[in-house]
């Protein structure tokens, strides 16, 4: 919630299933909200809305209005525990990762857990994962685009890219820098680096655009160390 001085405070509380205007502050060093912010993936501040279960996701942009209140859109559906993240970089300082709890009040029901799995599928897409998360090192992720079953090659750029890849670790949240590896060819292929802390399982959340539309495939991952495949016979899941 808090590094190097600075701290995400939500400011709206949120009901199951109502829309709901967002609005937070990022208070600096000196306790006062932060107004300059550098333009990182085409936006000044990245905002990631998601449940300790993994099983809802959104990435939402929101607006910078007067005395650096930030505002969003934002609708949860379900009752339960969720965290934001505020992803963004001050004028004149490093990136930060900054997220806070935000709990919706009702009957909480658990999800089915999800299944480790190589594919997610989303509308007439298919996502394809290769590549192993390993705990402490670097992890080449390669995620390979398909609909009705022949490879996409005509991504639209979406926050300076061809994807925009999130990960995230089951339990605690804990979130992964995810970086992309440039690119001149518009897919199938969108080609990531992760570092995972730890063992264990992790949700992987690749936003992607084509034909004008943005869409989100989600992948349940599990950290092993080195020569440990992820299981390929479960089914993806998306939000």
């Amino acid at each position: 919630m808090s590094e190097n001085g600075y701290t995400l405070n939500p400011l709206t509380i949120v009901e199951a299933d109502e829309p709901a205007d967002f609005r937070f502050t990022v208070t600096g060093p000196d306790g006062r909200p932060v107004t300059d912010y550098q333009v990182q993936h085409d936006k000044k501040l990245h905002f990631i809305v998601v449940s300790r279960d993994l099983a809802s996701f959104q990435h939402l942009h929101p607006v910078l209005g007067a005395e650096g209140v930030w505002s969003v859109p934002l609708r949860l559906k379900e009752p339960g525990a969720y965290q934001v993240f505020a992803d963004f970089a001050p004028v004149g300082g490093s990136g930060l990762t900054l997220g806070a709890d935000v709990l919706v009040a009702g009957e909480y029901v658990p999800p089915t857990a999800a299944q480790v799995s190589r594919a997610a599928t989303v509308d007439d897409y298919t996502v394809y994962l290769r590549g192993d998360l390993v705990p402490g090192q670097a992890s080449k992720l390669t995620l390979s685009v398909s609909k009705d079953g022949e490879p996409v090659t005509d991504l639209q750029r979406y926050l300076g890219a061809y994807g925009h890849l999130v990960a995230l670790r089951g339990g605690d949240l804990a979130y992964l820098h995810v970086h992309p590896e440039d690119s001149v060819t518009a897919g199938p292929e969108i080609t990531f680096y992760a570092q995972a802390p730890s063992g264990g399982e992790y949700g992987l959340f690749l936003d992607f655009q084509h034909g004008d539309q943005v869409r989100t495939a989600a992948f349940t991952a599990r950290a092993e160390e080195a020569g440990v495949a992820i299981p390929s016979d479960g089914h993806g899941h998306v939000h």
